[in-house]
């Protein structure tokens, strides 16, 4: 296999095509059991953790799991270069991509909301291939704290911040803005930085 250009800037889309793309994934998942994200989730958190709280994010993001793009387009109109893919093609784009069979290193920070069933894998896959300094965030549910599993994870990739939503997010069954599911799930937006060790900060947004 000819590799093409491990930069983040190079042949996005060939790079994905080659290195992440595959037709019996190990982690597929139900094409229909898709809770798209509500795009003012990701507004409030980015006026939070941007303009309040003064932290950056990379020129380019990675939205691996993007689905209709409903966070990728909020990413855009803040001015962020944007590469979204998903392992299902929901017409937003690159599909059929297997975002934890991709391998290369990369320099870019990574923001989505996870599959909750592969949410572990997802941070962990994150983190392993970013190099230090780069950031993770991820969309997950509080409980996401919980768990003697993630305790492991936490004590490698301490989170840098916690930002616990105080009102219950939308979700849409299978992106249908028409369909809002209420919700009685808190959840939060976890923001991981490569190489960061000490205690997580938790705030209320």
């Amino acid at each position: 296999m000819n590799r093409i250009a491990k930069d983040w800037t190079g042949n996005k889309k060939a790079t994905f095509v080659t290195l992440g793309a595959s037709n019996h994934s190990e982690h597929e998942r139900e094409k229909h059991d898709f809770y798209s994200t509500d795009p003012s989730t990701l507004e409030i958190f980015l006026k939070m953790f941007l303009e309040r709280d003064k932290n950056t994010l990379s020129n380019e993001i990675w939205e691996c799991a993007c689905g209709q793009g409903h966070l990728s387009e909020v990413l855009k109109q803040h001015g962020y270069i944007v590469n979204s893919t998903d392992l299902i093609d929901r017409g937003y784009g690159i599909g059929g991509i297997d975002f934890l069979q991709y391998n290369e290193e990369i320099n870019c920070d990574i923001l989505t909301n996870p599959p909750y069933k592969y949410a572990q894998d997802f941070v962990e896959h994150a983190l392993n291939i970013q190099r230090d300094g780069n950031k993770t965030i991820m969309l997950l549910k509080i409980q996401f704290l919980e768990g003697q599993k993630r305790s492991k994870l936490f004590s490698k990739y301490p989170p840098k911040y916690v930002y616990v939503n105080t009102k219950r997010q939308t979700c849409y069954l299978n992106g249908d803005m028409s369909r809002k599911m209420s919700s009685a799930t808190c959840y939060c937006w976890f923001v991981w930085e490569k190489g960061f060790k000490g205690d997580p900060i938790i705030k209320r947004i």
